[in-house]
């Protein structure tokens, strides 16, 4: 399994025509905000970030980052992994983490739910069409690499 593979059962599984639903964004939000795998937006303004982890030493080496996945404009945070980590998921992750799989068959289950960042605020406007554009510049991205491609 590719990361990209699961970064789209998850945007359907989120349902990208509820939520702003935007990959790896890492700059441009001028909140020094830590790169997320994934990060969803919901219409009342508030954020879950997905750290998606394909090979148990990638999820084992999650655990040297400074920023912990911590940020007071991430509400919910999740790790989603391959059935296959499931267990070392369960054992490796934060508590306050969350934890999505994906199933032999491609299904997306949320088999824990995250806590609630109490300290976490609201996405402004601006912020919001800021992560938007970011998305849209991602897309750009893509469809060129497409077309190198045909």
């Amino acid at each position: 399994m590719k990361t990209i593979e699961v970064e789209v059962l998850l945007m359907k599984y989120f349902d990208v025509r509820k939520k702003l639903i935007v990959p790896n964004p890492s700059w441009g939000l001028n909140i020094n905000l830590h790169e997320c795998d994934l990060l969803m937006l919901t219409p009342s303004g508030y954020a879950t970030e997905i750290e998606i982890k394909i090979s148990k030493q990638d999820l084992l080496n999650d655990k040297k980052k400074n920023h912990g996945h911590l940020h007071n404009h991430i509400k919910y945070f999740y790790y989603c992994v391959p059935h296959y980590l499931q267990e070392v998921a369960i054992k490796e992750i934060p508590e306050r983490a969350g934890l999505i799989i994906i199933s032999k068959n491609k299904r997306v289950k949320i088999i824990k739910k995250a806590s609630v960042n109490k300290d976490c605020v609201k996405w402004s406007i601006e912020l919001m069409f800021k992560l938007a554009k970011l998305g849209t510049m991602r897309i750009v991205s893509l469809k060129e690499k497409l077309i190198k491609n045909l």
